[in-house]
């Protein structure tokens, strides 16, 4: 009975450990999928900046940001650089990304 015991103890701890090493896994994998938004809407903005594409830098970010299912937290315009900061959250916990793209310095 004590070795039943010890066996379903040890699964149950396996199991739970199992469980952390997932969630973790796709919380490191949604961190990179958040930050990857951040880059498009980026470099949407720094393009619609630059005359590249047409429209408002800023819109253009929401709207790449929105596609994916994020917003946007900020968007800010300094020349033809963009920074953008979106959001999103993961298992109802808020996560966000900071992207900055344009022209490389002279």
């Amino acid at each position: 009975m004590a070795g039943t015991l010890l066996s379903l103890g040890i699964a149950v701890c396996g199991a739970t450990v199992a469980a952390a090493l997932v969630t973790a896994g796709a919380a490191a994998a949604f961190g990179q999928q958040l930050a990857g938004i951040a880059d498009a809407a980026a470099l949407a903005a720094a393009d619609a900046a630059s005359g590249a594409i047409t429209g408002i830098p800023c819109d253009r970010a929401a709207e790449v940001a929105s596609a994916t299912g994020a917003e946007i937290v900020s968007c800010s315009l300094d020349g033809l650089i963009a920074t953008v900061e979106v959001s999103s959250s993961f298992l109802r916990l808020p996560a966000s990304a900071t992207a900055r793209a344009g022209p490389p310095p002279s």
